[in-house]
């Protein structure tokens, strides 16, 4: 097998996996890819190195948060318009701001923006990750997702609300507010990556203003990753 064949297969399983928003099986891509089951798993592994794939909770696999960031860089019009929207949420409401995709079962921060002439913030960098049931990023996340039986109370009470709130999840003191981007994102395929938009700051942080500029936040988001 050639070097260019194989940046060709692994390229058009890309392409194959950004087609199924609910993840498709190994067995499934290598029939789609027409080559042994065998080289289809050494593939995924190496998309998976490269966190362009990920593996649902079922095993399978779907876009993850590394094709985001690869289209945030290729994107202009994502690049230039989203992180405005960013910087304006962190400096109105003097607090981190931040984009996170959901790969499999962790939650990843793929944009932040820190809020200027403020001394104290919260810490939170690009490629951060926690699980998805922890974090106000994550519970978002899940929130927008079908409703399940097994749903823990901060996820339904985030679907109820149109938002999720947490105190001192990730770090001792900080509380965090995020809510969906509801968007199809062009850049990393058709329904592929589940996003969430949000803030996160010590204690003092207006809730309520916070869930509206948020959600205007998400709403603008929205219209970038839409085609």
């Amino acid at each position: 097998m050639s070097t260019l064949q194989t940046l060709d297969r692994g390229l058009r399983a890309l392409e194959v996996v950004s087609q199924h928003p609910d993840g498709i099986s190994v067995p499934e891509l290598a029939a789609e890819l027409d080559v042994h089951r065998a080289i289809c798993y050494r593939i995924v592994s190496t998309l998976e190195e490269h966190l362009l794939v990920s593996r649902t909770e079922q095993g399978r696999i779907r876009l993850g948060a590394g094709a985001a960031v690869l289209g945030a860089r290729f994107e202009p019009r994502l690049a230039e318009e989203a992180r405005p929207i960013l910087h304006g949420l962190a400096n109105d409401l003097r607090a981190t701001a931040f984009v996170s995709a959901a790969e499999g079962a962790e939650c990843v921060a793929i944009m932040v923006a820190e809020p200027e002439d403020t001394v104290l913030t919260v810490g939170y960098r690009v490629g951060s990750r926690h699980p998805l049931t922890r974090g106000a990023a994550g519970v978002a996340i899940l929130a927008a997702r079908p409703e399940r039986p097994d749903d823990p109370e901060p996820v339904r009470e985030a679907r109820r609300l149109g938002y999720s709130l947490t105190r001192g999840e990730l770090q001792r003191g900080a509380v965090g507010l995020a809510t969906a981007v509801h968007a199809t994102d062009h850049t990393a395929g058709a329904g592929a990556v589940e996003y969430s938009v949000g803030v996160v700051a010590m204690d003092g942080l207006d809730t309520t203003t916070a869930a509206d500029a948020v959600r205007t936040a998400a709403h603008d988001l929205t219209h970038l990753l839409t085609p």
